[in-house]
């Protein structure tokens, strides 16, 4: 790496200076490409694995899986703030679905976020409102709607993720989107959109204008 840079380095290589060393009849670059074959071979897979799944392949203890989800965590924190949308007026389902991207790519569980606005469609914050186990997630719409209030957002718009890969709604996410919709007008809060994000593409609520008439 400090030859050659670490952009010369190949993804195994990388995660074997996160692991410092091997074990026992196995090379730390051995290690790293055998735990990224755990992972199907893909950093989205690898970034989304807990620190329990870490700890399950072979030769990574605590320190090395608290070592790669520090470096995991990074990346994502540096997707979102290196985008620059949290400067500029949010006035499209792309720039959201780019905002939330680093917080939901690669994840095996449905999560639900809500992310907040102010009166020039400003961002002013985003939340996980609930986790699913799975391929499915609910939310309560008056969590929603307070915790919009108590930041003094004046509009606001919804995220969650289809691990399957496929983003188009369900007929569950239709219903519970306008049961929000309906939520949001009785305090002039304004939806900007609902957004269902997959990890190399999205569905818009506003753009397909997909609400239950």
């Amino acid at each position: 790496m400090r030859s050659a840079g670490a952009f010369a380095l190949s993804n195994g290589e990388l995660l074997a200076i996160l692991l410092r060393n091997g074990r026992k009849g196995e090379g730390v670059v051995e290690m790293a490409q055998r735990l990224l074959l755990s992972a199907g071979g893909s950093l989205s897979r690898l970034f989304s694995m807990s620190v329990r799944d870490l700890q399950a392949v072979r030769g990574i203890g605590p320190e090395k899986a608290c070592s790669i989800k520090a470096a995991c965590e990074l990346g994502r924190r540096f997707m979102a703030e290196s985008a620059g949308i949290r400067r500029q007026p949010v006035t499209s389902a792309r720039m959201i679905y780019e905002l939330m991207l680093p917080h939901l790519k690669g994840l095996r569980r449905e999560e639900f976020w809500a992310v907040y606005f102010n009166a020039s469609w400003y961002y002013l914050g985003s939340e996980c409102i609930t986790t699913g186990s799975g391929n499915s997630t609910t939310f309560d719409c008056r969590q929603v709607v307070k915790s919009a209030l108590d930041r003094g957002a004046y509009a606001l718009a919804v995220v969650h993720n289809h691990p399957s890969g496929n983003p188009r709604p369900g007929r569950a996410d239709i219903l519970r989107t306008e049961e929000l919709r309906r939520a949001c007008a009785g305090f002039d809060l304004a939806i900007l959109d609902h957004v269902v994000v997959c990890d190399d593409c999205f569905w818009s609520f506003h753009e397909e204008r997909e609400y239950e008439r």
